[in-house]
């Protein structure tokens, strides 16, 4: 159970992933900072479960809820939460919205925060949502957050909480450039869309990551598949 009124000034939404990662090494730097994880029957909760709390331990956050949301998996409309629907990879995605997006998931991930940010008294919820290479999922846009914040201080006890989206305007290269320098553990993220041992190193999400590290001048230090290392 959450401890009440703590000294918790902001709420990560940490899925253990690269950009929530580097999100929430930067908002540790800030302050005191309590850690949101949602399961939701994605492909790979498992291993980004294992993340988040490596991640966490990593970083010193001590304050941590895990919790459970069972409706993207009865809902379904998603890859990710619906096995009958294939993965695509990253070259099969065009212009529209691909089968991965969640189906509004980030309204629930930000409601889950703001509830647990008014019961510790905290002020801020981080979240790791990145515009420019998110393939065009409508939860990832500026204008969205704006919209939620309004939301919160018209459907809140005092009003005061505010989402703070730090990597929106960044590319990927750039969040592991930031990454790196705030010395953020991207060896223990996840990104894979629909493995849990190695990355496939195809999906759309392995192959941003990927790209990315190529572009700062790094190693990416997540295992992939050996025989497509060499195809980015």
């Amino acid at each position: 159970m959450a401890t009440l009124k703590t000294n918790v000034r902001a709420v990560v939404l940490l899925s253990g992933g690269m950009d929530s990662c580097v999100c929430a090494a930067l908002a540790v730097k800030k302050g005191s900072t309590a850690a949101l994880h949602v399961s939701y029957g994605q492909r790979t909760e498992r291993r980004e479960l294992q993340s988040f709390h490596g991640i966490c331990d990593r970083l010193g956050i001590e304050h941590r809820l895990v919790v459970r949301n069972d409706a993207f998996r009865a809902i379904g409309g998603s890859a990710l939460t619906d096995v009958n629907i294939a993965i695509p990879q990253a070259h099969e995605i065009g212009k529209e919205i691909p089968v991965t997006y969640v189906p509004f998931r980030n309204a629930h991930f930000l409601s889950t925060a703001v509830s647990w940010a008014e019961v510790m008294d905290a002020e801020k919820i981080y979240i790791g949502a990145v515009e420019q290479d998110s393939s065009g999922y409508p939860d990832c846009r500026p204008q969205y957050y704006a919209a939620f914040n309004e939301v919160i201080a018209k459907g809140t006890k005092e009003g005061r909480i505010s989402i703070a989206t730090p990597l929106i305007a960044m590319r990927k290269s750039e969040i592991v450039r930031l990454g790196l320098e705030l010395q953020a553990p991207l060896d223990l993220t996840w990104s894979c869309y629909g493995e849990e041992q190695l990355a496939c190193g195809v999906c759309d999400s392995c192959v941003l990551r990927l790209r990315a590290f190529q572009e700062a001048g790094a190693a990416d230090p997540v295992p992939y598949r050996e025989q497509l290392i060499a195809k980015h």
